[in-house]
């Protein structure tokens, strides 16, 4: 018999843990190669990790719910084969020794890496998994605060139970000062200075806005949100408070370009073997733009603006439980209108089947929403962290407008769509972010209608 060891896997550059959703096997189950084993979910995606060999668990490590770094052992599963393909040797007593544990799943070393909280974090702090961050954030405890917890993890890691535990004692504590100085209103306490190892704690560097308690009345169904909902919840409150959101309106004449797909579309589907949506066609112009702006694919760290020189385009996927996922496509700028076409087709694809990997969800530096698939002619959308912009494409629609001819002014019908610009103006001003949406509608209308396919 061998023993072998599951690891949990790492699911992409900068995951470093992961929770265990669903055990699909228990102790003294038989579970085949390739079998799912157990369900796992990051911050980004959900997985289904496999069974390395064929054999039965003998050993789970780890419960459902726990968060587990990558690189751990989380169960042990014992195989019909010998390891190394030789009988189990004995000692010198006749006793037969223990099986050899054998690593078959990918080894993954624990790395931690630095994460901050807030501005100003040195960079010897400790790491925190984005878990606790959140947690952290949630309950306003400051970054020295953060650091003043003890851990009882790998390395003195503050985990989940640390931070939860911290918050209850903490509650405690705030209530019993309350009530003592209720009690006592008159009386003036000395505070007691803090230990010079101890560092003091600040305000939270995130103010967060308590949620209001509200009554409801008349009928109504309680439908409690699932994880994937919380995570862009939060997502999204978090990016309005960290960026001031501008919105900025173009209205494009893409008559040109809309003409153009439709002689072509059947053409490039038989060459190509894709559908040429009109995604890739504005994820083109997207891309000059950027170019021509390089501000725009940008990033904020503090006081620092980190001009991304990789044009990484995210695009939104609304998903069959009406959840939105943002897939990237990597280097953007080396496609053609061809590898576009296939990898937007690809990653939507996959996404709505739940089959993404975690590396296809990180790493963007620029957005676009293509909100016109749902008929709407125009949004407001929210700017993806760490991004300082995105691009909401409307509904192209049939108008009458007034077009200039040598032979004068006439009405006439054209495909026209608006364009809305969301930016952080903490970096991109109203010129930068009006001419930039305002450039991308420019190169719509100015689509070459002889462009070959």
């Amino acid at each position: 018999m061998a023993r072998v060891e599951l690891v949990m896997p790492k699911m992409g550059e900068s995951i470093i843990e992961a929770t265990i959703l669903k055990w699909n096997k228990q102790v003294g189950e038989d579970v085949e190669q390739e079998e799912t084993i157990l369900e796992i979910a990051t911050d980004k995606v959900d997985s289904e990790v496999p069974s390395p060999a064929d054999g039965k668990v003998m050993e789970i490590r780890f419960q459902e719910g726990d968060v587990v770094p990558v690189g751990e052992v989380i169960a042990i599963i014992e195989t019909e084969a010998v390891s190394g393909g030789q009988q189990p040797s004995t000692s010198g007593n006749g006793q037969q020794k223990a099986p050899e544990v054998a690593r078959i799943a990918e080894e993954v070393p624990f790395v931690p890496q630095a994460v901050a909280l807030a501005a100003g974090a040195s960079e010897e702090s400790r790491f925190y998994s984005p878990l606790v961050l959140n947690i952290a954030r949630k309950e306003g405890i400051s970054m020295p605060e953060l650091e003043a917890i003890s851990g009882s993890g790998r390395g003195g890691r503050v985990t989940k139970k640390d931070i939860l535990g911290y918050v209850g004692t903490r509650g405690q504590k705030t209530q019993t000062q309350t009530q003592t100085q209720t009690q006592t209103p008159t009386q003036t306490q000395t505070p007691t200075p803090a230990p010079a190892t101890t560092p003091a704690a600040q305000p939270a560097a995130t103010t967060q806005t308590q949620q209001k308690k509200f009554s409801h009345s008349g009928n109504y169904e309680i439908i409690e949100m699932d994880r994937m909902r919380k995570m862009i919840a939060e997502n999204m409150v978090y990016s309005k408070h960290i960026s001031a959101h501008v919105t900025s309106f173009v209205e494009a004449d893409v008559t040109a370009l809309v003409n153009w797909r439709n002689r072509n579309k059947a053409a490039f589907q038989k060459q190509y073997g894709e559908k040429l949506t009109f995604t890739p066609l504005f994820i083109m112009a997207v891309i000059k733009a950027l170019r021509e702006n390089p501000i725009v694919n940008s990033s904020v760290d503090g006081t620092n603006i980190l001009v991304k020189k990789d044009i990484n385009i995210g695009i939104a996927v609304a998903l069959p439980t009406d959840n939105l996922i943002v897939p990237v496509i990597k280097n953007a700028d080396h496609l053609n209108l061809a590898g576009l076409s296939a990898r937007i087709n690809d990653l939507a694809t996959r996404a709505r089947a739940n089959k993404l990997k975690p590396d296809e969800l990180e790493g963007g530096t620029y957005t676009v929403s293509n909100v016109g698939t749902f008929g709407n002619v125009m949004g407001t959308p929210v700017i993806l962290q760490p991004q300082v912009a995105i691009l909401a494409t409307g509904a192209i629609r049939k108008l009458p407008a007034v077009v200039e001819t040598d032979e004068g002014d006439m009405i006439a019908i054209r495909s026209k769509m608006f364009l809305s610009h969301s930016y952080d103006h903490r970096i991109i001003d109203g010129s930068v972010g009006g001419r930039f949406v305002k450039r991308v509608a420019d190169l719509l209308e100015e689509w070459d209608p002889n462009t070959k396919v």
